[in-house]
């Protein structure tokens, strides 16, 4: 487990971490490709092709991330969409509980994700979890994803954190091990990061499936 006394920065991950992966598999695996269907006169089936296609070519790498490049794509105005269904966005069970104890205990909060700023956007006008966060960092910002060592440097230079302490929080093995390979000391992996899916452990890292699980401790008095 995370001995927290020795922990002054957490990195966190926010889709399928700090909120529900469902929103976002709904949408690109549900709600995109039913509305692209409809657009473009064409059959569910073959929208499902077409998407499908793209996000295994770009998988992993910034343009997989970037709507810019997915509204270019279908010819679709991807954020617009991604509102229709806004309702779907929603905390992960004690997210909320979880980032206020850090906030009482003075950790530095950070939160990096690969999101695009547009949808990051609409998640945080959603949410407000950025309340609870020193700083919000889009993979964009940097124009490298979390799964290249890139990233890590230019994190550093931007933070200057010690990486012997400090934890960070993802869904994403691949994600992790890069952290891993930059040197961040303790990293967790959210194994249910979609409410509607059972858990998958990573067998690699400290697996969790809810933040109660390594809540710290708050002491009074």
């Amino acid at each position: 487990m995370i001995d927290w006394q020795t922990i002054d920065t957490v990195l966190l991950d926010m889709d399928g971490t700090l909120l529900d992966l469902h929103f976002d598999n709904y949408f690109w695996l549900t709600h995109l490709p039913l509305r692209y269907a409809e657009a473009h006169q064409i059959s569910e089936e073959e929208a499902n092709a077409f998407l499908m296609e793209h996000i295994r070519l770009y998988e992993g790498s910034l343009k997989w991330y970037c709507l810019d490049h997915w509204s270019e794509l279908v010819k679709m105005d991807i954020p617009a969409l991604k509102r229709e269904i806004q309702h779907k966005i929603q905390l992960r069970p004690y997210a909320q509980d979880f980032l206020s104890t850090l906030r009482q205990l003075q950790k530095k909060l950070v939160l990096i994700t690969n999101a695009h700023p547009k949808g990051l956007e609409l998640k945080l006008d959603i949410t407000a979890i950025d309340q609870w966060l020193d700083i919000v960092i889009s993979s964009h910002d940097y124009q490298l994803p979390k799964e290249d060592i890139g990233f890590w440097h230019e994190l550093q230079a931007q933070e200057q954190f010690d990486p012997k302490r400090t934890v960070f929080i993802d869904d994403t093995p691949r994600v992790l091990a890069k952290a891993a390979e930059y040197g961040i000391a303790h990293l967790v992996c959210i194994n249910q990061p979609d409410s509607q899916k059972p858990p998958i452990r990573s067998e690699k890292y400290l697996d969790i499936c809810h933040f109660d699980e390594i809540m710290p401790p708050i002491h009074t008095g």
